[in-house]
């Protein structure tokens, strides 16, 4: 495999190195100095096979951005975009120029005034620009010394023999007339995987491969580090992870692109040449409904072989906008919470993946429609059989939190059972008449961009401008007084009545003189860490909260809103909720929602949870840590999970709290300075913390074996106190090792009966309780590579294999 990205990477070069030293073509060259103008449309670099063209490309009125197209069929209507340099930022119709600088810069200027794109070079020897027979715009010198290129920043295509590397990624464009960064990514993560992103406006998650599936099942290898992918002109696409594939056509000369399409769709085109239309000749997903974000939340897509998809908004809600699908659908009415005044329609064949409260085996359908009704939280249902390991279908209910990614096809082993009034006229007579875009001709939205405007002759206006200070100056004085009354009254206007803020965040901002009236001064304490106090609070729109108060840190307030924004990005319904935030001088305050059991580690000590509960905690807190290590785009590490950072609502639901505002990094950074010290609390630290070896997920997955262990158990394993007796840290640590060599002999009825807390009574399940116990001890093993993943640790608690946990 390797061998073969060596060729193709060989092969490339061969072919483009002689086209340094001998360009065939001025019209293939920009020369330092020169510029190209948007204003002149025959300002254009054409490679000397006359296949590709670069130049100014019109996406809308007035608004241009520099990019490389297939030259036939000529521009703007018909070629085929493959590469632009400004993408998000259009510059205007008039005085925008492409300049290659004497200083060896080349940029991208918006009408004369302001540089939106450059290459950020230099050089003083001498410097060319050159539209290559490959489609790659080199900055070159003139002994072919490639100083940048277009094929190290591509935008949502790929051509034969350009490289994907774990440094650059694929980014669909918004829509197929909106060229600007569109919601789906093809990039490697940081597990060296080549995966296929939905980055929405509010959720994120991976489509592609299947996230159900281990990357060993689908035949990708997380074993390697070059994390490269590249395909030739014969149609051979090749990764580094082992992912291979071959066009129809595979074996002819054509022109190709790998393009990732507005849609999410990631394909290969080939043509003969520009008399010849476009043809998919591979492509990702042959069900375009199943790429998650197709028509947003609260719809449904339908795929008609002879239309294409369409979507529909479910019955009881309405298109948001009529122009953008991505957007959904919002409610018509407003949803009762009343257990007696909600009902369900069904609608068969259709499917909402993701986003389950929980699933749950073998209930019928009358008890999937009464744990539903019982939630508040619950919008509704999927109900399916599936086969699995038994003779006979199993039925399955898989109650939503939130109703995305909805399909509906034929094959679908089951129905949605949407939750509507009673009062409501809705009918199972679903879809009706798709919902056609409204997008008028003509109407265009305009950028809010403004240029000063050259007002004539500059002594005039100085002259004029002296004159009117003369008699200005007189009042400077009274003037500044009255500004800067004027603006301390704004000021603490706008502090009192910030809503809520833009930066990312979907968070309100407080003033800290909120909080301490919410807190009555910070008066009733229901919580302490090593990063803060937390108080009970009741907040203007009387919802109760609990506010943590941080220790005064060292970082300033736009270090601490760029952590709060990495924050306002993750969403789950097993981590808790923020509602909002205070920056406010030395003050920094998180506020958060009010769990109204408190903490498991209370919950344990006063003997209040039975043995269905304690099981549900487990799973919710496995798929919440899940969730950080796997799912977000950030990579988040919690680092100190133990009972009193696992909170319990109304339901007794867990929620893990304490998460991320230390610790988010980009993935596999592992020399972050954040983990020069040691973090987390006696007793549920990971070896090695003590051992100085790199801090990975696994130092969680320790911790969560430890809290596993105590819920079994019903008693604290871990010393806490920092003036903890050594002996009794002693006894604890015997304990541990002791549960750990009678697992050896196996996980048997007799150990079980030994461990499990007796306050449980005997009705509990006991194959359950072995699944716990042999989860916890696999945790907690002293080599980290030995401990599962916490997505491994999600598979084994839901499916419940005897054969124990498969690790590698």
């Amino acid at each position: 495999m390797f061998d073969t990205i060596r060729f193709l990477l060989v092969s490339s070069l061969l072919i483009i190195s002689p086209l340094f030293s001998s360009p065939t073509s001025r019209d293939d060259t920009l020369s330092k100095g020169s510029s190209l103008a948007v204003k002149n449309p025959e300002h254009i670099l054409v490679s000397s096979n006359s296949v590709f063209s670069a130049g100014f490309y019109p996406v809308g009125e007035n608004a241009y951005c520099f990019g490389i197209w297939f030259s036939d069929p000529s521009c703007p209507h018909n070629c085929t975009l493959v590469w632009m340099a400004n993408r998000d930022i259009p510059v205007n119709g008039r005085r925008s120029t492409l300049s290659l600088l004497k200083s060896g810069n080349l940029v991208l200027t918006d009408a004369g005034k302001t540089v939106v794109w450059s290459t950020d070079t230099s050089s003083s020897s001498c410097l060319s620009l050159r539209l290559l027979n490959s489609g790659n715009l080199v900055l070159v010198t003139e002994e072919g010394v490639i100083m940048w290129q277009s094929f190290s920043s591509p935008t949502d295509t790929l051509l034969p023999s350009q490289p994907l590397t774990r440094d650059t990624r694929l980014v669909s464009s918004r829509s197929q007339s909106n060229f600007s960064s569109g919601f789906y990514k093809l990039t490697f993560d940081d597990d060296n995987v080549l995966r296929l992103i939905y980055d929405g406006p509010d959720l994120s998650s991976v489509i592609w491969p299947d996230h159900s599936l281990r990357s060993w099942q689908v035949g990708r290898s997380e074993y390697n580090s070059s994390r490269i992918a590249l395909f030739d002109s014969l149609g051979n696409f090749t990764s580094s992870d082992n992912l291979t594939f071959y066009s129809t056509d595979y074996g002819d000369r054509l022109q190709r692109r790998l393009t990732l399409d507005f849609d999410g769709n990631l394909r290969m085109y080939s043509r003969q040449d520009w008399r010849s239309s476009w043809v998919v000749s591979w492509q990702v997903f042959s069900h375009s409904c199943k790429i998650h974000g197709t028509c947003g939340p609260n719809a449904v897509c339908r795929y008609i072989p002879s239309i294409g998809r369409t979507c529909s908004c479910l019955p009881g809600f309405k298109m948001k906008n009529l122009t953008d699908w991505s957007l959904g659908c919002e409610p018509e009415i407003s949803a009762s919470c009343a257990e007696t005044e909600s009902t369900f329609l069904q609608l068969t064949r259709t499917e909402m993946y993701g986003y389950d409260i929980q699933f749950y085996l073998n209930y019928t359908l009358d008890m999937c429609k009464e744990l539903c009704l019982r939630r508040c939280d619950c919008k509704g249902f999927v109900f399916k059989y599936v086969f699995y390991n038994d003779p006979d279908y199993i039925p399955y209910c898989f109650p939503k939190s939130q109703l995305l990614n909805g399909f509906r096809e034929p094959s679908f082993p089951g129905d949605l059972y949407v939750k509507v009034p009673k009062a409501s006229e809705f009918s199972n007579n679903w879809p009706g008449d798709d919902i056609s875009l409204n997008c008028p001709a003509g109407v265009l939205a305009k950028l809010d961009r403004k240029y000063e405007i050259n007002q004539g002759n500059k002594p005039i206006k100085f002259l004029l401008w002296f004159v009117s200070a003369v008699g200005v100056i007189e009042l400077f004085g009274i003037v500044m007084v009255w500004m800067f009354m004027i603006r301390t009254r704004q000021s603490r206007a706008a502090a009192a009545n910030q809503g809520y803020v833009l930066a990312g965040t979907r968070f309100r901002q407080f003033t800290y003189a909120e909080l301490k009236k919410a807190t009555r001064n910070f008066r009733e304490v229901i919580g302490r860490g090593a990063s803060g106090t937390v108080y009970k609070g009741k907040l203007e729109d009387h919802r109760i909260a609990a506010i943590k108060r941080l220790n005064e840190a060292n970082e300033g307030e736009a270090e601490f809103l760029a952590e709060v924004n990495i924050i306002g990005k993750i969403n789950h319904m097993n981590l808790i909720e923020m509602w909002g935030y205070c920056a406010e001088g030395k003050h920094r305050l998180l506020v958060y929602e009010y769990m109204e059991h408190g903490s498991l580690a209370a919950n344990l000590s006063s003997k209040t949870l039975d043995w269905k509960k304690r099981y549900e905690i487990v799973v919710g807190t496995a798929k919440g840590l899940a969730y950080l290590h796997e799912e977000c785009l950030e990579w988040v590490l919690h680092c100190d999970v133990k009972p009193q950072n696992i909170l319990l609502d109304s339901n007794y639901q867990p929620k893990v709290s304490d998460f991320g505002l230390s610790t988010p990094l980009n993935r596999g950074e592992l020399d972050n300075p954040s983990f020069s010290r040691i973090r987390g609390t006696r007793g549920y630290m990971a070896p090695e913390w003590l051992h100085k070896q790199p801090i990975t997920s696994k130092v969680d997955v320790y911790s969560f074996g430890v809290v596993v262990l105590e819920i079994i158990m019903g008693k604290n394993l871990a010393v806490q106190a920092k003036n903890a007796d050594y002996r009794e840290e002693a006894e604890r640590r015997k304990l541990l090792e002791e549960i750990r060599d009678k697992k050896h002999a196996g996980v048997t009825d007799a150990l079980v009966e030994e461990l499990v807390d007796p306050d449980m009574g005997s009705d509990f399940d006991i194959k359950k309780v072995k699944t716990l116990l042999r989860v916890a001890l696999d945790c907690v093993k002293q080599e980290k590579d030995s401990r599962p993943t916490m997505s491994q640790v999600v598979e084994m608690l839901l499916y419940q294999k005897e054969d124990g946990l498969k690790t590698k």
